[in-house]
Parts: structure tokens; sequence; C-alpha cells
């Protein structure tokens, strides 16, 4: 018989693998609406959708692994981590989708969370005021105009399978929509620097790497307190914290 795995919960949602079926629980209808639709619009492989039911959909697993994780070494090699490169970069030049995702942000609303978020993290002690004070400063970079793309908006390494060295699959598209492309690039190699030269092999432009690791900074320094709060560590050896860290 097989068995339930609980991939991800949190209050906002759940993800949960039975055999090779995927459960996707969201309360919130509309998030899970716009998965599927971006996923019909990606020129990029992404799962077969099985079935939707209100608040449930379910996803066939895909072939392959994943890149890795947050925190954990990278399983896959150079040659893989470019074909996700190349593979970010037809997302990025396909047709822009109807409404803003994750990645879009406007600079003034991102400015504005931002600051309020390292007020937050200073005053209640979660985070050195030194570390805070120098990572804010890092992350002005990412907060200027860009040119929208069609961009995933929570593209972590876990995200992107490969067999060998080809790209099966991308999962979790409910963040996507228009945005900046940087921010995927950097989520995608938040914690791995050591691979950013492969991606951006396989990306095939030049990018300006101060606004990448500017959104190390930014996307980190927002995710702290969320992931403190939903049960989830920060701290861990790899994670946000010492992204953080790496910029001082």
């Amino acid at each position: 018989m097989n068995e339930v795995e609980v991939v991800v919960a949190h209050s906002e949602r759940a993800t949960l693998r039975v055999g090779d079926v995927f459960l996707k629980v969201d309360a919130d209808q509309a998030r899970l609406d716009s998965e599927v639709e971006a996923m019909s619009r990606a020129p990029v492989p992404t799962p077969k959708v099985l079935w939707r039911k209100p608040s449930v959909l379910a996803i066939a697993a895909l072939p392959g692994t994943t890149l890795g994780r947050l925190g954990g070494p990278s399983t896959g090699s150079s040659a893989a981590w470019a074909a996700a490169g190349a593979a970010i970069r037809k997302l990025h030049d396909a047709p822009l989708p109807p409404r803003p995702g994750r990645a879009g942000r406007s600079t003034i609303a991102l400015t504005a969370e931002l600051d309020a978020e390292c007020e937050l993290l200073a005053s209640r002690g979660l985070l050195p005021a030194d570390l805070v004070t120098r990572n804010r400063q890092v992350s002005e970079a990412a907060l200027r105009p860009w040119n929208p793309a069609f961009t995933h908006g929570d593209l972590q390494i876990a995200h992107v399978f490969v067999d060998g060295d080809e790209v099966t699959g991308i999962i979790d598209w409910s963040e996507a929509g228009q945005g900046d492309a940087l921010y995927d690039l950097a989520t995608f190699t938040l914690g791995h620097e050591e691979h950013l030269d492969d991606v951006l092999a396989g990306y095939g432009t030049v990018i300006d790497l101060d606004v990448i690791r500017a959104w190390w900074s930014l996307r980190s320094l927002l995710a702290v307190r969320w992931l403190i709060e939903h049960g989830f560590d920060p701290f861990a050896p790899g994670c946000e914290v010492d992204v953080l860290r790496s910029q001082m």
C-alpha cells in the first residue's frame, strides 16, 4: 500500500504525495487556478494535471530528481545546472502571462515591505542589527526598473527536476506571472553560488551580478520571520541566515 508523504505543510497550503500522484491542497482556489493556467502557458516541461476539485489539485510526479535543496548539497552536474539555465531563459522569453506574479511586485511596495521587515527583524532580536543593516544596503541594487518577463516566482532548486543533463519538469507555479527575470535566477541559485556560472552559461546572456546578490539578500530578509513563524529553520546550515552572513 502506498504511504502518504507530507512534502510541505503550513497554514496556507499543503502538498502530499501518494505514490506517483501529488495532491496540492490550498485554501485559495484562485491560486490553484493561476497555477494551472501558468503551467498551460509555460514553454517548458510541467507536471501533468490529473484532476481538479475545489481546493485540491492532483498532478503526476515528474521523472528524474531535483537538483538539490537549500541547505543541502547539489545532486546535479554542471551540465544539468546549465540545462536549467537554458530552460529558465526559454521561460523568460515566452509571451507574457496576463497578471503580475510574485516576482512582479512594484518597487515601491517591495521597498516598503523590506523596510518594515528589517525593522521587525532588528527590534525583535531575530537577527543582529548589523547583519540586517548590511543586507538592506546590498538589497538596494534589486530595487530598480526592470522589463517584465514570464517568471516562475518561486524557482527554488527543489522545484526543478532533471534526468541526467536534461530538464524533465518544473513544479509549483502558484506564484508565476509577469516579473523580474533576475528574481527567478537569484531564487534558483540561492545558497548555491558555486553553480551561478553554470546557470548563466546556459541562460546565455550577460547578467548584473550585483542585482543577483541583492535579490539573495532581499529574499532572505523577507523570508526569515515567515519561516520561523511557520515552523521552518532559516538558521540551518546553508539556509537564509547563512546567505545573509555571506554578504558581510
